[in-house]
């Protein structure tokens, strides 16, 4: 998958999570500037790899600071 289309995951789980627009959500944002809390973000995450039908250790998130880094995590356990 490209990151553009696991991008487009990540932005329909925050639509679905935060149920905000997220037409200005760009890889370079913070799921935090779209005001997402710690757990909105772990549901953001999980809706994510269940999309994508992967599972991700929690270890490989640490140091994800934007949503460019949370889509190359999730990327890289997509086949």
């Amino acid at each position: 998958m490209t990151i553009e289309e696991v991008f487009e995951v990540v932005r329909s789980s925050t639509a679905k999570v935060l149920d905000v627009d997220t037409s200005a959500m760009t890889l370079d944002g913070t799921l935090t500037d779209l005001g997402a809390n710690s757990l909105d973000r772990a549901d953001i995450v999980t809706q994510s790899m269940l999309e994508l039908n992967v599972k991700v250790p929690a270890r490989e998130f640490k140091g994800v600071t934007d949503i460019r880094s949370l889509v190359e995590v999730l990327r890289s356990q997509v086949s």
